[in-house]
């Protein structure tokens, strides 16, 4: 998600708009399908597009949200953009973070949002170490340097805290996205997404990966999530997109590499072998046991009320812990049950 998104088509809609009626909805899709009786869909990502966007490009240009008379766009995000605030506001309609403790600090601020679907099924964040000095368990963590991004701290703290690790036998050492830190050894682990192929690629060697899920701080990746007054006024829009992308995951999982090639041509500046790879790696992520009964974009309420417990005894609420009810919903997975595709 830390590729320059080429999209930039406000100018085609000073030419467009009167024709194609979407004025009001500020932008067209590079994808086609615009129609006049479609409705425009904003798409707002917590940051820039990547490889997790893969079901969403696929399903814009295979015409499944053309079929549920939706016509979307996706917009990036990035450092300076706050996507929550932008869905918040009414200005896009749906929105998709990173992970989902966004979701939980933003109810506890009041602020009018709930997840209705995730598009992976675990989150993918892990600890990269090397074979000379791994990194297996948390506890192999004492005396070693962990390199994470300032955002991410709270997350090994939650680790340390659950396996009753002193934080003061762990150093931190913050750093950026790549994983340079550890190949220098100015870091024994750094962390990152198992779909950052290319990152770890960069590494020469398989790394160690001790993934954040199985160390048992389990948070959802990539949740989708629009405003409370949209889930209550505009279910069938919501359960249109959520149809449509489910079907673009569903392709995306049985055809990699010609999703691989939608993604290439809606981001040209996107490299195909790396975006390949990292595709694959997703859709492990993607499906599993639980979208084999559920369907794709399932959660489970217990996994989120287990986030809310673990970040309200960090003390990560200044506000007071949000329920359960103000972070999530399973209205719209309900009404597309039958129309999410079952596979694992």
């Amino acid at each position: 998600m830390r590729h320059i998104s080429k999209l930039r088509r406000r100018s085609l809609l000073k030419s467009g708009a009167a024709a194609t009626g979407f004025a009001a909805a500020g932008l067209l899709p590079s994808g086609g399908f615009a129609q006049a009786k479609t409705q425009t869909v904003n798409l707002q990502l917590g940051w820039l597009a990547g490889n997790n966007q893969v079901g969403e490009v696929a399903a814009k240009h295979l015409g499944y949200f053309e079929e549920e008379k939706l016509n979307l766009a996706i917009q990036p995000g990035g450092p300076s953009i706050d996507g929550v605030a932008i869905v918040a506001s009414g200005r896009n309609e749906i929105g998709q973070v990173s992970s989902s403790p966004s979701l939980m600090l933003a109810a506890s601020q009041k602020i009018p949002v709930k997840c209705f679907a995730t598009v992976l099924q675990q989150h993918p964040y892990a600890f990269f170490s090397l074979e000379k000095k791994p990194i297996r368990t948390p506890k192999d963590m004492v005396g070693k340097k962990i390199g994470i991004q300032a955002t991410g701290k709270i997350l090994l703290t939650a680790l340390l805290k659950k396996h009753n690790i002193p934080e003061k036998d762990v150093e931190v050492v913050v750093i950026g996205a790549d994983f340079t830190p550890l190949l220098t050894g100015q870091t024994d682990a750094v962390t990152g997404w198992l779909t950052s192929t290319a990152s770890i690629k960069a590494l020469g060697q398989p790394p160690v990966a001790l993934r954040l899920w199985d160390a048992g701080i389990q948070l959802y990746a990539l949740p989708l999530y629009a405003t409370k007054d949209s889930i209550e006024k505009k279910p069938a829009m919501l359960a249109g997109f959520l149809k449509g992308i489910a079907k673009g995951f569903a392709y995306a999982q049985k055809e990699p590499e010609k999703a691989a090639d939608f993604l290439i041509k809606e981001y040209p500046n996107f490299k195909r072998d790396d975006e390949l790879e990292g595709v694959k790696v997703l859709m492990t992520f993607a499906f599993n046991d639980s979208t084999k009964t559920n369907g794709w974009g399932a959660f489970d309420p217990k996994v989120w009320q287990e986030q809310i417990t673990t970040y309200d005894d960090l003390k990560q609420f200044t506000a007071g812990a949000p329920k359960l009810d103000d972070v999530m919903t399973t209205a719209i997975l309900d009404a597309t049950k039958d129309a999410r595709p079952k596979l694992g």
